[in-house]
């Protein structure tokens, strides 16, 4: 029986391990480290593991953070996580998905100063999730990054991530898998804020906090809609007469004085960030929603997590 590994330390190798990495192409530094786990790992079949990479690469971001990449594929066959670093304080360069404005662009170039490749089993994607929550954790801090970024050799950085003793959960919870990049809305916004917010993000509700932080009430898109059409038209079998969307029209030009107050809805059963991972699931299919709000230990906003969201990460993150 193999030795369970309970901290992300555990799964480094210093011949994985590549600092001062001055190659400027991200697809050969990707290469390169596929190299190294192949002198470590013989059975790993290199063009499979990069042609997994490359098409998870198209359907989810490697940039996870400003200075971070992780390219990442689930892999048949392997019995656990193989994990490569290289670090580079001049940087990398490296297509992906911008992840501060979240806008996609195939041509676009993003300099990362350190990349971390991680091949995990197939069969165990909950595994997979562990291991992305603990790299998650240790560069939690923005500063961590510039820090791995200019160390000077392996056991640097082996001796960095085995300080930190970032634990692998026993079993994932809701802020594992929650997101935090999102912009909530605030009871005091007009319609035309909050049109303009949901116009730059992949959100289809938002929750709303008042002026200190607490929860108030979530808006959605179908809220809007269903404020720009009353009930009355939705009974109307001709709809003729608004062809040419009126009541777009009579919203826009009310929407800078119209609050998200007027229109948001009472807010559900917010969930604990400590709930079990596997508990989202059940909510989503008892409570037939496509978002779930998470809350920390004093009650405050601390995450969301989408119905597409959650299934990404069991089925192809």
């Amino acid at each position: 029986m193999s030795e369970t590994k309970n901290e992300f330390s555990d799964y480094l190798f210093a011949n994985n391990i590549a600092c001062g990495v001055t190659e400027p192409d991200g697809a050969k530094v990707v290469g390169m480290l596929l190299d190294m786990l192949k002198r470590h790992f013989p059975q790993l079949d290199i063009e499979e593991a990069r042609a997994e990479i490359e098409k998870r690469e198209k359907v989810f971001p490697c940039i996870v953070a400003p200075g971070l990449a992780v390219p990442h594929a689930r892999i048949a066959g392997i019995e656990k996580p193989m994990i490569a670093i290289a670090c580079s304080p001049t940087g990398i360069g490296y297509g992906g998905k911008n992840v501060t404005t979240q806008v996609i662009s195939l041509n676009m170039n993003v300099l990362i100063n350190v990349m971390v490749l991680i091949l995990s089993p197939l069969e165990d994607p909950n595994l997979h999730l562990q291991v992305m929550s603990m790299l998650a954790k240790s560069f939690s801090d923005p500063a961590n990054i510039r820090q791995v970024a200019g160390l000077r050799s392996p056991a640097e950085v082996t001796t960095f991530f085995a300080t930190g003793r970032i634990k692998m959960p026993e079993y994932l919870l809701a802020k594992d898998v929650m997101r935090t990049d999102f912009t909530p809305l605030h009871e005091t916004d007009t319609i035309r804020e909050a049109i303009d917010i949901f116009a730059t993000t992949q959100s289809a509700s938002l929750p709303v906090i008042d002026s200190v932080g607490d929860l108030r009430g979530v808006l959605s898109l179908k809220d809007i809609l269903t404020y720009t059409l009353p009930e009355h038209l939705l009974w109307m079998e001709n709809l003729s007469p608004i062809y040419r969307f009126q009541p777009f029209v009579d919203l826009l030009k009310s929407a800078s004085d119209t609050r998200v107050s007027d229109i948001m809805q009472e807010l559900g059963e917010p969930v604990s960030e400590d709930v079990p991972a596997i508990q989202l699931a059940k909510l989503f299919l008892a409570q037939e929603t496509a978002q779930l709000i998470i809350t920390d230990a004093n009650g405050r906003l601390a995450g969301l997590v989408s119905l597409r969201e959650f299934c990404a990460k069991f089925f192809w993150e």
